[in-house]
């Protein structure tokens, strides 16, 4: 887990000082891979897509385990698996991009890119939290807690299984679209309820727990695993909704898009920071007993 820490903390240096680090996918092999299953359907077909890119991983660790410097190749291999799991591209740099666009228009356009499945994200503070929320879900909270879960395997089964389930270049059957995208709301829904309870922490408790709370009971049993964790979205919209009510007595109505946005970036790096301060406590204690 110490080595797991050490490897997340260097990416996120790496990926803070050189955004462009997440733009690095060589994932060619892969989608050849994929595209050669073209015989087989359904949920076999995401086996069998998943388990050569994981084996071959596997494999690596093994090999890099045997020679001299182990440790520092094992961590260097690692590292490049984090790095390519981060991406297709940087969650803060796209944060960074609306923030810094110059108008409303290019604000909305600039904001797309935290969308997924070409849905669009409407200039409002509602919907670009929610947006937000996920992506960062998807782009950085998820891919760390299935790292320091299983290392490297982890994070690559991660982001390999939400590519099959919403990567359209993928050209998938129905059936096996379909499972993919179960398996990956499957992998979302630990580290989507977590997020919540972080979120609730650093923000607004009472909202952030009363929307979570509600569409758990409104939602029908095991919604989520066909359309993903709702109640995170759910969460960011109570989040931003919330009247805070000011020194003077008065109720703020937050609705400004661009406030919104950074106070949620700042938010998500107070979650980020708890994260890895538990994991942190978990490592000391390892040394400790």
């Amino acid at each position: 887990m110490a080595i797991r820490l050490l490897v997340a903390l260097i990416a996120l240096g790496l990926l803070h000082w050189q955004p462009r680090l997440a733009h690095w996918r060589h994932d060619a092999g892969f989608r050849r891979w994929v595209a050669q299953l073209g015989d087989t359907s359904g949920s076999g077909r995401v086996v069998l897509a998943l388990l050569l890119p994981l084996l071959l991983c596997a494999l690596a660790l093994w090999l890099l385990g045997l020679p001299p410097l182990a440790d520092l190749l094992q961590l260097l291999f690692a590292l490049a698996v984090l790095l390519f799991c981060f991406g297709p591209h940087a969650f803060e740099a796209d944060l960074e991009a609306i923030l810094a666009a110059p108008d409303g228009a290019s604000r909305e356009a600039a904001a797309q890119a935290l969308g997924e499945d070409g849905e669009h994200v409407a200039w409002r503070a509602t919907e670009l939290g929610e947006a937000t929320a996920y992506a960062a879900l998807r782009r950085r909270f998820g891919v760390l807690f299935w790292f320091f879960l299983l290392g490297p395997l982890g994070a690559l089964l991660y982001r390999l299984t939400r590519a099959l389930g919403h990567d359209d270049a993928l050209r998938l059957d129905a059936e096996a679209r379909g499972t993919a995208r179960r398996f990956a709301n499957a992998l979302d829904w630990i580290p989507a309820q977590l997020l919540v309870f972080t979120l609730a922490l650093v923000g607004h408790w009472d909202a952030v727990i009363g929307a979570w709370r509600r569409w758990h009971q409104q939602a029908l049993p095991n919604s989520w695993i066909n359309e993903g964790p709702g109640f995170l979205g759910a969460a960011a919209r109570a989040d931003i909704q919330v009247d805070i009510e000011g020194g003077e007595g008065y109720a703020e109505e937050r609705s400004d898009p661009l406030a919104e946005l950074r106070r949620l970036r700042s938010a998500l790096l107070r979650a980020l920071l708890a994260w890895l301060s538990v994991v942190a406590l978990i490592v000391i204690g390892g040394w400790l007993r």
